[in-house]
């Protein structure tokens, strides 16, 4: 599985999140643009592409390609221009070209040595930095996607296993083919597969609706269970 190859890199737990109004003290806003083509140093091998995001949106597309094209929008917004200076350099984005997967994690003193995050809001630290990321990968990459705050994740295209949690906003994936897991703890899901999944999937929302569709001539045995609301197949 996808996840125990990457176990060592990206983790995803229990999180907690403090939720504030963005106010006038952030009025000191400075956007950065970052361009870069990442490649797997083994290019005969499986190919995994991980973003382990805290806020902002991850959107990746599938393409014939052999590299990983990636643009990152990094917005940075501070009570202060010395606060704007610390939000710089202390919120960054490690980026990993190993054997068989791309890896872009963004580091920052909200996270814990193992990875969790204990995000205490914008209050706290005097400043906030969004991570927008849009990559272009080849279409057979296995997909680990991580975000928490301020953003979407969309999928499209691509026909390697996922792994892709949300907490704070929705999911969607069209034309996919392969499978695995999908939630988003307060938003909705949506799957689109072009080629009905192989494999055991998985597909949930805590605060959202979730539709999934298959093609024709899906055999499968599926589970269904909801807290409010209801199902339809």
């Amino acid at each position: 599985m996808l996840q125990n190859n990457l176990a060592r890199l990206l983790i995803f737990a229990p999180v907690l999140i403090y939720c504030a109004q963005l106010g006038p003290d952030l009025d000191i806003v400075k956007k950065e643009e970052i361009r870069r083509t990442l490649q797997f140093k083994n290019p005969n091998a499986a190919k995994h592409v991980l973003v382990d995001n805290v806020s902002g949106s991850i959107r990746v597309v599938g393409d014939n390609i052999r590299d990983v094209q990636l643009v990152v929008h990094k917005t940075l917004r501070a009570t202060s221009e010395r606060k704007l200076q610390e939000a710089r350099e202390q919120v960054v984005l490690d980026i990993a070209e190993e054997e068989d997967a791309v890896k872009l994690y963004v580091d920052g003193p909200f996270r814990r040595s193992n990875g969790e995050v204990n995000y205490r809001g914008w209050r706290y630290y005097g400043y906030e930095v969004n991570w927008d990321f849009e990559l272009r990968v080849p279409r057979e990459a296995s997909l680990y996607l991580r975000t928490i705050n301020d953003g979407e994740i969309e999928v499209k295209n691509v026909a390697g296993d996922f792994d892709i949690k949300n907490v704070n906003g929705g999911v969607s994936l069209s034309e996919v083919a392969g499978a695995g897991s999908v939630y988003a703890l307060n938003g909705g899901v949506k799957v689109l597969f072009q080629q009905n999944p192989k494999a055991e999937s998985y597909f949930g929302s805590l605060n959202g609706d979730v539709e999934i569709i298959f093609r024709e001539g899906l055999a499968a045995d599926a589970g269904f269970k909801t807290f409010n609301g209801e199902i339809y197949t």
